[in-house]
């Protein structure tokens, strides 16, 4: 693993659970399990029950809508989030969408019956923070549709590095080039091409599976407005917890 993924499991580490009082936390601590997720790992499918809720710490999950030939990411989740929110929303029991990790990282699981009851009985202190990270997924959601369409593929490529290092911590982390062409909607001879392009550049290093981000400054420059943008907006609904780690 390129990315350390055996660390902490405090809650603050995610900024949903992050922006509730602490005795609120404290209170969720015994319902949240440690569980460490690895690429691939799938959480919920299209049609089945949605059993369990994530809150991750590390990593990266990712939101995909399997059409007739192929998938497509329509969002990502890091320690901003919670995977699971169709629970939140509509109280659904059922996905329409699957969910599965796409950098291994580590979460904490709640089962969603438990996350039920406690959202209809907590004093609307969780139900406000996951609102306000509801609102930025409509934002990025509005900007991955437009960007497939109005940005070239090496500025998505470089928004989508600086948005997964931003939550790996780490400049530094396994991906594939099946998840990498997924995310952009491109061949993996695409990826090659891009990632090529983007090594040529002294902006990154991407070998055997790893991407290593050698000149932050310079891939932010080939990437679209869309980071700033969906970046600007995570931080303003919730502000990263001071002890986080941040570019």
């Amino acid at each position: 693993m390129a990315s350390d993924t055996g660390g902490s499991y405090d809650p603050v580490g995610n900024r949903i659970l992050a922006a509730l009082p602490s005795s609120t936390r404290e209170y969720l601590r015994p319902h949240l399990e440690p569980t460490e997720w690895a690429a691939g790992d799938v959480l919920y499918r299209p049609g089945e029950r949605i059993d369990a809720v994530y809150f991750p710490l590390i990593g990266v999950g990712s939101i995909v809508t399997d059409l007739e030939g192929p998938t497509v990411e329509v969002a990502t989740v890091g320690d901003e989030g919670m995977v699971g929110l169709p629970v939140f929303l509509l109280g659904v029991a059922t996905a329409t969408e699957r969910a599965l990790c796409q950098v291994s990282g580590r979460a904490l699981r709640m089962d969603a019956d438990r996350f039920r009851h406690e959202i209809a009985l907590l004093d609307g202190q969780l139900q406000q923070a996951l609102q306000r990270f509801t609102q930025s997924m409509f934002t990025q959601l509005a900007r991955n549709g437009a960007c497939i369409r109005g940005h070239r593929t090496h500025q998505r490529c470089a928004r989508w590095l600086l948005m997964t290092a931003d939550r790996m911590h780490s400049e530094r982390f396994d991906l594939t080039q099946k998840f990498l062409a997924q995310m952009l909607a491109v061949r993996r001879s695409s990826v090659s091409e891009v990632a090529g392009a983007l090594a040529a550049d002294g902006c990154i290093r991407y070998s055997r599976g790893t991407i290593t981000i050698l000149d932050r400054a310079r891939l932010q420059a080939h990437a679209c407005s869309c980071y700033e943008v969906i970046r600007e907006t995570l931080d303003a609904a919730l502000p990263p917890h001071a002890d986080t780690t941040r570019h």
